[in-house]
């Protein structure tokens, strides 16, 4: 006989296929076995008390500050801690609860509907420019599609070329000027039969960008100004592409002076939402979600939201995360951009581990081969 602990993170469900449990059971242990901490706050103290006796009587915990059941304060901040089983029987029986339980019990809905994707597509990056902060991905014309094919054959899923650098600091060019730069490589591919091996983004917030991209044959507008624009909406629309919304507060110029957030987490989900809402109002119906690593971020903004990543599943669209050779690898570890690529693999494997569908990178080979390794390890 032999007895062993396994990992929190195991596939509980795969596993118990692989004892022999019977498809009836199947569902009913899995959701015993997945566990969910869910921080909920500014949560009344009356309805923490509530939730509080919701919880122990389904078996599960909300834990609470000292005072609570005193009403101390008149509001609080608790961690409820539940597996899935019991999570679905207090999102049910919430809604019937005053002190603001209601919508606590929505956000708990939109939990459950939330799920990490089965797999993770690499997105390798392309620069069309001369001042990117990585001078090892800027190409031009024809070199581009020899590198562009190489990482096709790495396996890349996906490739984004970009003429205009958005590092901190950077300057905006004209978008005659963007594409003047982009346009060789858009014209090479053009003509050639990689644009039926991967699919294509353009790292642009110029409509008149996006549109020449688009009409030769790409599938994505990748957005770092989240859509601002009207006028790339009605691009994007009229081309049924998808496009990537990303957060960014401030501008390349600026953004790193300083960045500040009163809630993080909070103040970027309620600008994809709103985000969101304008591109179904223009009929764009195919979204990705980017944080923005990097994007007027500190460092701890960028560790926060990396690791919760999972946060942001609730809009139910795919998450990509670009932090391939960042600065804030540089801040944890001092190195140059060459030097970057340990803490890159490092940060996108946590970053697929808590949701991530799509990495931006630079270094398209490692990071096919890290997430090979970690598939395998999914025992």
């Amino acid at each position: 006989m032999r007895v062993k602990q396994l990992s929190l993170d195991i596939d509980v469900r795969k596993h118990l296929k692989k004892i022999g449990v019977d498809a009836g059971g199947l569902n009913i242990m899995s959701a015993k076995a997945k566990q969910y901490l869910i921080s909920i706050d500014g949560l009344s103290s009356a309805g923490a008390n509530v939730l509080k006796q919701d919880a122990l009587s389904a078996g599960a915990e909300l834990a609470v500050p000292k005072g609570t059941v005193m009403s101390i304060k008149s509001h609080v901040n608790c961690l409820l801690i539940v597996t899935k089983k019991q999570l679905k029987h207090l999102s049910i029986k919430e809604l019937t609860q005053p002190y603001g339980l209601k919508e606590v019990a929505h956000q708990l809905q939109a939990i459950l509907k939330s799920e990490k994707p089965k797999s993770c597509k690499v997105m390798g990056v392309i620069n069309a420019n001369d001042d990117s902060f990585f001078e090892a991905s800027r190409f031009k014309s024809k070199d581009a599609l020899e590198k562009i094919e190489k990482m096709i054959n790495e396996g890349a899923h996906i490739i984004d070329v970009g003429g205009l650098s958005s590092r901190p600091g950077s300057k905006p060019i004209s978008a005659e000027d963007e594409l003047a730069r982009v346009k060789p490589i858009i014209d090479h591919l053009e003509n050639s039969d990689l644009l039926t091996k991967a699919r294509f983004s353009i790292d642009t917030y110029q409509a008149l960008v996006a549109e020449y991209a688009l009409s030769k044959g790409f599938h994505i507008v990748n957005d770092i100004q989240g859509l601002e624009s009207d006028a790339l909406c009605e691009v994007v629309a009229k081309y049924d592409a998808e496009v990537v919304i990303m957060h960014m507060q401030g501008s390349p110029e600026t953004m790193q002076e300083k960045p500040e957030y009163e809630d993080i987490l909070g103040e970027i989900y309620t600008f994809f939402q709103e985000r969101i809402a304008k591109a179904h109002h223009f009929g764009i119906k195919k979204i990705i979600l980017d944080v923005g690593i990097g994007f007027g971020k500190s460092l701890e903004d960028n560790i926060l939201l990396i690791t919760h990543l999972e946060h942001f599943l609730r809009l139910r669209k795919q998450v990509l995360v670009g932090a391939s050779r960042k600065s804030m690898i540089d801040m944890i570890s001092p190195s140059t951009p060459q030097e970057r690529l340990g803490g890159t693999l490092a940060l996108h494997l946590a970053a697929v581990k808590n949701g991530a569908g799509i990495i931006r990178v630079h270094d398209v080979q490692e990071h096919v081969q890290a997430l090979a390794i970690r598939k395998a390890l999914e025992i």
